[in-house]
């Protein structure tokens, strides 16, 4: 192992990190100068932003005909946005949760990913089905920036406070644009840099292919979000670093998988595994946010916690799946046997006590 190859780890990480900063400065300052409030600007510019290597990489692999590998990197790449970089955001610091998340972008999450689903029981994603994801991510944009616009001029409600105002810090809008412009492209290098070198210290001390496949590569498109929100949550951009989360997985749904379905020659070929395991597990993440989130407006640290343990052990069934390993059996049953239906539990608890807590203490309009 020669020493460049921990100048690219180490150079990769360092991008990453002023990538982000800049990025997430960038965006606070954008979001403040045009007059939009700052999930808007998370659920957008900076979610379009960091998930550009899932475009890359799924737009190449539908190119050369290689749509499963498109596929997986969308859903892939949901699950470890909920599961990892969320969870890892409110180990951190709890996160505040806008309302507009609540009821809005997360039920729009979760119905995307039942469309996905439902586009994807014939085995294929055609042309016309990339369309209408494309189209639903035209429609998405559209109202987003409306919505955001008219809460920001009706004064932006509590989550608003977090900014301070571009124009009274002289900053302009162009300057905040070129620091969104730079921090992407940190973070774009840098993670291809990152990963570069973790992959050759992972051969250097006896890893396999296989297990690096599934860890390294696969979470390394999505270390843009991971450094995206992290440090969004270290600086209070809670707006940011939650937006960010759910603005890039409409985004690998309707805009990855919606352009990759359009230029993949034959389609995008959604396999059978794919619709008994990944997808349903994809929603099943999606719609555990609801109860999350209902929960008094705020992901805490033991429920970051309890999604981060989710994530260890969805790649622990990844790791045996592709291994063969006899114990896989056992292991999707108490997957699907505890998982799922924990999900449906805390569901139903948590929007119990939303509603008998709304009776008690209506709110006075």
């Amino acid at each position: 192992m020669d020493i460049s190859t921990f100048l690219f780890f180490a150079a990769g990480l360092a991008f990453l990190i002023v990538g982000a900063e800049l990025l997430v400065r960038g965006a606070s300052g954008l979001a403040s100068a045009i007059g939009i409030s700052p999930l808007v600007v998370g659920l957008t510019v900076v979610a379009f932003g960091t998930s550009s290597p899932e475009i890359a990489v799924s737009v190449q692999s539908a190119l050369s005909g290689q749509g499963d590998v498109a596929l997986g990197n969308a859903v892939g790449s949901n699950i470890f946005n909920i599961l990892f970089v969320l969870g890892l955001s409110a180990l951190v610091a709890p996160l505040l949760v806008s309302r507009q998340l609540v009821r809005w972008d997360v039920p729009l999450m979760i119905v995307a990913s039942l469309l996905l689903m439902l586009l994807g029981l014939d085995g294929t994603l055609g042309r016309f089905d990339g369309i209408l994801l494309f189209a639903g991510l035209v429609a998405y944009l559209a109202w987003s920036i409306r919505i955001g616009r008219r809460e920001a001029g009706s004064g932006g409600g509590r989550h608003r406070t977090e900014l301070p105002r571009a124009g009274k810090s002289g900053k302009s809008i162009i300057l905040q644009v070129v620091f969104v412009i730079a921090g992407l492209a940190l973070l774009v290098v840098g993670s291809r840099w990152l990963v570069t070198g973790a992959v050759a210290i992972a051969h250097a001390l006896g890893v396999s292919d296989l297990i690096i496949a599934l860890t390294i590569i696969a979470a390394g498109t999505s270390l843009p979000e991971v450094a995206t929100s992290v440090l969004a949550s270290i600086r209070g951009e809670r707006d940011i670093a939650v937006g960010n989360v759910v603005g890039s997985n409409l985004f690998n749904i309707l805009c990855v998988l919606g352009l990759a379905a359009m230029v993949a020659p034959a389609g995008i070929p959604v396999h059978p595994a794919a619709l008994r395991f990944d997808i349903p597990v994809m929603i099943a993440v999606s719609i555990a946010c609801l109860p999350i989130f209902f929960h008094e407006s705020r992901i805490s640290r033991w429920e970051g916690g309890l999604f981060f343990g989710y994530y260890l052990a969805y790649t622990g069934y990844l790791i045996l799946d592709a291994a063969g390993h006899d114990y896989l059996p056992a292991y999707s049953d108490i997957m699907m046997e505890f998982v799922i239906p924990l999900t449906i539990v805390t569901l139903a608890i948590v929007v119990f006590r939303y509603l008998r807590s709304q009776r008690q203490f209506p709110t006075v309009s």
